[in-house]
């Protein structure tokens, strides 16, 4: 639903001359209406490099996710299946997979009320950072289509050319925190005047290393610890394809706060399921 106008003006006043700000965001459920991580599991199985019951697996992770966030313990799961389907992937494979589609797949899924928020930052003078656990290869080409200045993202273990399936930087929870304190120290960033935008209650500690965070469309541990510190709460639900850095396309037509997004992912996860069943019946016959 669209955000309430008094919280619009607490989420983005004007830069103050004298103080050099950011905003921070994180990426799912918060930029796009999806998890990034799980978003190319069909190209992923098109090129060879995952089979059905992959893609089945990870089309129920995303519904999951989307009708629920995860919680610590999800996400160490996730970190862990993640690792170990993608040991052995070559990573320049990869690369080119996300670039290729990038577009058919992220463009249509950002949400215009981060496309906005993240443009008037901008226009106010800060930087603009993106800060998310999934991968790199996968967050810095949707951070250069949001036209990000800088982004925070898990880096893999890479040996000849291929992922070992080994996390070299995980970029989530109090580790995120660090990461913005360290490049708020490298670029004189004043964190006391930046922002923080997060849907995950694994995100606190983030959030707490700003001077504005909000809460966006917050699972339920998140609600609890934004009512607490009195936090603004944002809600996004109006998905648009987006160009490229600042350019939009129309806006779809809105739908009440996350029903849309639920209803997606379970007629995605369903349809999925089905059409996985029926070509494997059809194989085996």
């Amino acid at each position: 639903m669209p955000v309430c106008s008094s919280v619009v003006e607490n989420a983005h006043p004007a830069q103050e001359p004298s103080r050099r700000a950011a905003a921070f965001f994180d990426l799912d459920k918060t930029v796009i209406a999806k998890s990034s991580a799980l978003a190319f599991s069909r190209p992923f199985y098109r090129s060879g490099l995952i089979n059905r019951r992959s893609v089945l697996k990870s089309a129920y992770a995303q519904f999951v996710f989307l009708l629920g966030g995860a919680d610590h313990d999800q996400m160490e799961k996730m970190r862990d299946y993640l690792c170990g389907l993608v040991r052995g992937w070559n990573v320049q494979q990869v690369r080119e997979i996300v670039g290729e589609t990038l577009h058919d797949l992220i463009a249509p899924i950002v949400y215009d009320e981060a496309a906005s928020l993240i443009e008037e930052h901008r226009r106010a003078g800060r930087e603009v950072v993106i800060v998310s656990s999934s991968g790199s290869e996968v967050v810095e080409p949707i951070g250069e289509l949001l036209g990000a200045d800088r982004v925070i993202a898990t880096r893999l273990v890479v040996e000849n050319g291929h992922y070992t399936g080994d996390v070299d930087y995980y970029a989530y929870g109090e580790t995120k925190a660090e990461a913005v304190r360290g490049l708020a120290a490298s670029e004189g960033y004043d964190l006391a005047a930046s922002y923080a935008y997060s849907d995950s209650v694994t995100d606190v500690p983030l959030l707490s290393a700003v001077g504005h965070p909000h809460a966006v469309n917050p699972d339920r541990g998140l609600r609890k610890e934004a009512a607490s510190h009195g936090w603004p709460v944002l809600s996004f639900d109006r998905p648009v394809r987006l160009a490229g850095p600042g350019r939009r396309l129309p806006v779809r037509p809105s739908s009440p706060a996350g029903a849309a997004v639920a209803l997606a992912g379970a007629a995605a996860a369903v349809g999925l399921t089905w059409w996985l069943l029926r070509r494997t019946r059809s194989d085996r016959a």
